[in-house]
This record gives C-alpha cells, structure tokens and sequence, in this order.
C-alpha cells in the first residue's frame, strides 16, 4: 500500500467512525467487567451479612428457647413448693392478714366486706405467685406494714382498753 492510499484510509469518515465505535465498546466492556466485579463483591458481601444475622438470631433464639425453660423450671418449683402444707398454711395465713387489713381500714360493715376483701386478697396472692406482680411481703418485711392508719388501727386493736 502506498502512503497516499493509507493517508485516505485514515482520513476518511468511516475509519473515524470505526475508531470511535471501537473505543465506546472497549470503554463499554471495561463498564461491564468493573459493574460484574463490584456485583461479585456485592454480593460475597450480602451473604456474610446475611449469615452473620442468621447466627445471632439462631442464638437469640436458643437463649429465649432456654429462658423460657428456665422460667418454667422455676415456675414448677415455686408451685411445688406452695404446695407444702406449712407453705400453704403460711399463704393461707398472708391472704387473712390482707383481707383483715382492708377490712379494718376501709369497711364498718363486717361480713360482706371481710368475704369482699379476702377475695381480693386472694387475687394478689395468685397473681404475684403468676409472676405478674412483685410480692407484697418483701416490702412489708423491709418496710413495715402500710400506713400509719393501718398501723394505728393494729396497734389499738391489740391494746387491752385502758381502765377509767
């Protein structure tokens, strides 16, 4: 080929094309392996992620799986050991000292109210042995009973009437 023949080939409008067209596709391809590289990083990320979650949620679960257990292990023993007989005299004894305290504070009228009261008593009781409520007795042991009306009102109850 001579170099007039080459001067033409490079200076025509075709050739300028093709050169252009060739670049945009090695530019496209060099798009293309970089987009399918960060898809593979992307996605190698996704999955380590995703395990890593599903590890702490299988623990999460056995931990709440094990509570669970242990709550109900421990429910059963409070429930054995209520159902002792100086356990249950014990409790039945709580709910009379409970009804007999609201019965003294709040009620002239005697019978409907005791039944009223220790009803009531009775609930408290089982909801606190449900775990739904702490118990009243640990804060009557290290507080003292309720207020002063109700201690006032044992204290002259069980004071003998002075002479006049």
């Amino acid at each position: 080929m001579d170099s007039h023949t080459l001067h033409n080939v490079l200076a025509s409008p075709f050739t300028w094309g093709l050169l252009l067209g060739l670049l945009f596709a090695a530019m496209a391809f060099y798009q293309l392996v970089r987009a399918k590289f960060e898809m593979k990083r992307y996605r190698r990320h996704l999955s380590d992620k995703l395990e890593i979650e599903g590890d702490s949620l299988k623990r999460l679960r056995q931990e709440q799986e094990n509570l669970r257990k242990e709550n109900e292990n421990l429910r059963m023993k409070v429930s054995a050991l209520n159902e002792m007989p100086d356990r249950r005299a014990q409790r039945d004894l709580e709910i009379f000292a409970r009804a007999e305290k609201k019965m003294l504070v709040s009620v002239p009228g005697f019978a409907p109210a005791w039944e009223g009261a220790k009803t009531v008593a009775i609930g408290e009781m089982d909801e606190e042995e449900a775990g739904r409520s702490l118990p009243r007795r640990v804060f009557t042991k290290f507080f003292g009973a309720g207020g002063v009306k109700e201690e006032q009102a044992l204290t002259d109850r069980q004071q003998p009437a002075a002479p006049q």
